[in-house]
């Protein structure tokens, strides 16, 4: 098969499932569903694929499969026992799908969301809470009027958002309410959460649309290039 003849077929498929998506417009049918099913199952396909050919076949072949070289005995045991723990940990989650040995799979479980929430703290820390201290720090020692009040403001956005986020109140004329400073500061606090969730949202509106525009120019040039040709 030439490319020219892959290439047409891509282009027929790729306008068949474009019209299938948009026949939502309609009301939620069978051709929707159908779409949305291929999309899944193509996208959870080439993620296995990825994942088996990026991740798992050389995690395999530089542990469980290495030469020892001039490693030592321990070390080169010490290599294969690591790389055999992610098998182990999938081995473990297999168990849960019995419900009288789901407490041995809870073990696996606990491991991976442990590790998972460690990573994600550590992310949050390193790549945006210390950048954004930083930032906000070199702002304010910037001796330009500007940059001291981009370094208090985001400073403020900060304290009053983590503010906003924390549940300490107390009861006052037989209502909760938060402490009268707290209080305020959840109030602004809540206005930065505001403001960032609309740009935000203002953002992912103009990606879409980039997104539409460009699978609606190549859906009308394809159309155009076959009916003219």
């Amino acid at each position: 098969m030439t490319p020219e003849t892959l290439d047409l077929i891509a282009g027929w498929v790729s306008l068949v499932l474009t019209l299938m998506v948009f026949s939502y417009l309609l009301g939620d049918n069978f051709l929707y569903r159908l779409a949305i099913a291929v999309l899944v199952g193509v996208a959870a396909g080439y993620i296995a694929v990825v994942a088996v050919e990026s991740v798992i076949l050389p995690w395999i072949d530089t542990t469980l499969l290495a030469e020892q070289g001039n490693m030592s005995d321990t070390t080169f045991d010490g290599l294969r026992a690591v790389g055999a723990v992610p098998f182990l940990l999938g081995a473990l989650l297999l168990f849960k799908f019995s419900s009288h040995l789901a407490p041995v799979g809870n073990l696996g479980l606990v491991f991976v969301i442990g590790v998972g929430v460690a990573v994600a703290i550590f992310g949050a820390a390193s790549g945006t809470i210390i950048p954004l201290a930083r930032e906000a720090g070199g702002a304010i020692r910037d001796d330009s009027t500007e940059g001291i009040v981009e370094g208090v403001i985001i400073l403020l956005g900060v304290i009053s958002t983590l503010v906003y986020f924390q549940y300490l109140a107390a009861e006052r004329g037989g209502r909760i309410r938060r402490p009268r400073g707290l209080g305020t500061l959840a109030t602004l606090g809540q206005a930065f959460v505001v403001i960032t969730l609309g740009t935000l949202y203002a953002g992912a509106i103009l990606t879409s649309l980039t997104i539409f525009s460009g699978v609606f120019r190549d859906q009308l040039e394809f159309i155009l290039d076959k009916v003219g040709g």
